[in-house]
């Protein structure tokens, strides 16, 4: 394994290397963490990145490397969580190019940002983009199928002279409900929901979607011909595909008959389809959604993504750089059972921690937990060859960064979420380790403020937890099996492990760090 091993050579995306040497820091481990996180979030604010992507040049725009002209064209739609804070940065730049807009946002997003003076995320009096509120609970609602409406009837009324910037972010897909008439939503929304009560995974959801949606998987494109469109999307998914984000409105998607019946019959939901379901697929397709030539918007669309959990990695490991840290990056899209992805960071942290040649057995594990939760065995072996370095040539502390979206498998009915239940399931992992006493230190939390049904994004731990638990008479096994990891953290120590940075108006999914202090190495 050591011989496999060697082969990987530290690379410049998986260490950010600088010339200046690292500060030495005197805050806690936890400090440091929480620190980081904060960069994290910051660098995917919904302003902070459309203002990174757009470069204004008097009557004309560049973005992604294309320039447009500007000649009082441009018309705004939007649609997801972050979309508001989005439109208010995208006005502010094109100033009275901007014809009008329209967005899509959820139920009492003004209210609640106002509240918590987030006021620079909000649009001004005079705005020019009308505010749709919807989507109530994350679900698709009358209102939000309103709004979806009146962006339709937007696009639809646009020339080859204009211009449409298009705004997307999570949440966006139940904000942009348009069911093909006459199927009705609460239709569209029962066949959905019965797919994913049997199994059906996002693909195969998407494709039914697709094909019972006027805007979705390209729709939203095809309504704006002959108009240049150019997407700024703020992505949630893994791997930040366009055609799932949202269900991809600017994204041709090719939808046949066939396929959809296939996934319907697969789950045994052919015979009890409503009838208006059954009389819409039994419609030929719009040529444009059977052929990507016949659809006449491949060249007058672009599709950018603008923030990512990547990107929020990026601007971490900067920041852990700052702090005192050498950052390495293993991979952005962690997924998969938070009992196997604690599992990995535990036997990360025993390779990374171990005073000599860590055993085969370490790697090898890690090898085969890697595709179980979505981390390509090329990254782990480049990772393990860095934190091998790190630790024989005594480079000092190191930051492992990662980030994705664990799943948690519900067997008791507590408050917790995938970030808090990763935080205590790798204390435990770190439990039994001889580990120096400043650390390692883990952190899970979600980009997006709130892990589960609670104020916490997620929680700090480290290999002292499970005494301290105890200590303090809190049975952590107890806590796991009735998924009641938001309680847990409450009480243990008053809640000092918590995670709690607020309303943070963006979500790239969740970050991940194992903060390593330096390893004395027995050679």
């Amino acid at each position: 394994m050591a011989r496999v091993l060697s082969l990987f050579r530290p690379q410049p995306f998986l260490v950010h290397v600088g010339r200046r040497k690292p500060m030495l820091c005197k805050m806690s481990m936890d400090s440091r963490a929480r620190k980081v996180f904060a960069a994290a979030v910051e660098a995917v604010q919904p302003d902070t990145v459309v203002r990174q992507s757009i470069e204004r040049k008097e009557d004309s725009v560049i973005i992604s490397g294309h320039k447009f002209t500007l000649e009082h064209n441009l018309h705004l739609v939007g649609f997801g969580k972050a979309v508001l804070g989005m439109a208010a940065e995208a006005e502010r730049i094109m100033g009275d190019h901007l014809v009008k807009g329209v967005i899509s946002v959820p139920h009492g997003i003004q209210q609640t940002l106002q509240q918590h003076g987030k006021n620079h995320l909000l649009l001004k009096e005079n705005s020019r983009i009308r505010v749709m509120e919807g989507a109530k609970h994350n679900l698709p609602d009358i209102d939000a199928q309103k709004a979806a409406e009146g962006i339709k009837q937007l696009a639809s009324e646009l020339t080859e002279k204009d211009l449409l910037l298009v705004l997307i972010s999570g949440g966006g897909s139940a904000l942009l409900p348009a069911p093909i008439p006459p199927v009705s939503l609460q239709e569209k929304q029962d066949v959905t929901r019965k797919l994913a009560g049997a199994g059906a995974t996002i693909q195969e959801l998407n494709t039914v979607r697709r094909a019972l949606s006027v805007l979705k998987g390209g729709g939203l494109a095809h309504c704006a011909h002959p108009a240049q469109v150019v997407s700024l999307i703020l992505s949630d998914v893994i791997g930040d595909p366009l055609d799932l984000i949202a269900s991809g409105p600017t994204v041709w998607s090719e939808v046949w008959p066939e396929e959809v019946l296939s996934v319907l019959e697969r789950y045994k939901l052919l015979n009890c389809l409503p009838a208006s379901v059954k009389e819409v697929l039994a419609q030929p397709m719009p040529k444009w959604r059977e052929n990507k030539d016949e659809s006449n918007t491949s060249g007058r669309i672009l599709n950018t993504v603008i923030g990512s959990n990547s990107v929020a990695l990026k601007w971490a490991g900067r920041r852990a750089r700052e702090l005192g840290f050498r950052p390495v990056t293993l991979a952005p899209g962690v997924c998969g059972d938070v009992r196997s992805v604690s599992r990995l960071y535990g036997l990360l942290a025993r390779f990374a921690c171990s005073r000599e040649e860590p055993p085969p057995e370490i790697a090898a594990e890690l090898l085969r937990l890697g595709p179980e939760v979505g981390v390509e065995s090329w990254d782990l072996c480049r990772t393990m060859q860095v934190l091998g370095e790190g630790r024989t040539e005594g480079w000092g502390s190191t930051c492992l960064l990662a980030g994705g979206e664990p799943t948690v498998e519900l067997t008791g009915k507590g408050r917790g979420g995938r970030n808090q239940e990763l935080a205590l399931r790798v204390g435990l992992e770190l439990r039994d380790l001889k580990l120096p006493p400043d650390g390692p230190v883990f952190l899970s939390g979600g980009t997006d403020g709130q892990d589960g049904p609670t104020e916490a994004a997620g929680a700090i731990t480290d290999g002292g937890l499970y005494e301290e638990a105890q200590a303090q008479g809190l049975d952590v096994d107890n806590f796991l099996t009735n998924n009641d990891s938001y309680t847990f953290f409450t009480r243990l120590s008053a809640g000092q492990r918590l995670l709690v940075p607020g309303l943070t108006c963006t979500n790239v999914m969740d970050v991940h760090m194992l903060l390593i202090p330096p390893i004395p190495f027995n050679i």
